[in-house]
């Protein structure tokens, strides 16, 4: 192993994982939203919507994001639909992320008591208010494993960025591994730096779901 190389090939692999960071995150934070409106479709049991609900469930947990990129880069333009790459890698990230989020969010509020939700009525509060003061907050409590491992889940799919020409970390990889056969040491940074943008992430969530079960929530 060539630490010299390494160490020239940092700027690449920065560049790269600015880019990552960026539209995973990105991509992540719209499949929170995503997931809520499709759960609470399906908590509520909204009429029609609730089975175009499960539908997008069940398309998006059962196809490779792989696949769902290939689609939007190479698929929606044959219908004179023309996306960028880093909006295809953003959109197809929080349409697979939404249907796990949407099933994360969903288990957690049917954790909930019905009891709270009588209480909350009883005290005056209306469906909305029941929700986000309520049921949305122990929902969340006790949701937080399955969130903290679906985010870990979105950022290693990143990887497949690289299919649509996105220069991500997999792809800088390939491409120097490709150029200058330094294989041993373009894989190691890509450990490295996969572990920078992942480990956080852990940490977090495991700190996140030891703060709220020392507080008695989701208990």
């Amino acid at each position: 192993m060539n630490l010299d190389v390494m160490m020239d090939y940092l700027p690449l692999f920065g560049k790269a994982l600015v880019l990552t960071v960026h539209i995973g995150w990105i991509g992540i934070l719209l499949s929170f939203v995503i997931g809520l409106i499709t759960a609470m479709i399906r908590y509520y049991r909204i009429p029609v919507l609730r089975v175009l609900a499960g539908m997008y469930i069940e398309l998006f947990r059962n196809t490779p994001l792989l696949v769902q990129l290939f689609f939007l880069y190479f698929g929606l333009p044959k219908l004179g639909i023309k996306l960028s790459a880093e909006f295809c890698g953003i959109l197809g990230l929080a349409l697979l992320g939404g249907a796990y989020m949407a099933e994360t969010f969903r288990s957690g509020l049917e954790t909930v008591e019905k009891t709270q939700v009588e209480s909350a009525f009883s005290l005056g509060m209306n469906r909305w208010q029941t929700f986000r003061l309520v049921v949305l907050p122990e929902a969340v409590s006790v949701s937080i494993p399955g969130f903290t491992a679906n985010v870990i889940f979105l950022l290693k799919e990143t990887s497949v960025f690289s299919a649509i020409s996105l220069m991500d970390l997999m792809f800088t990889a390939k491409d120097l591994i490709g150029l200058y056969y330094k294989t041993t040491e373009c894989l190691t940074l890509l450990v490295i730096f996969y572990l920078i943008i992942l480990l956080p992430v852990s940490f977090l969530g495991n700190y996140l779901e030891r703060r709220v079960r020392h507080a008695q929530f989701g208990n």
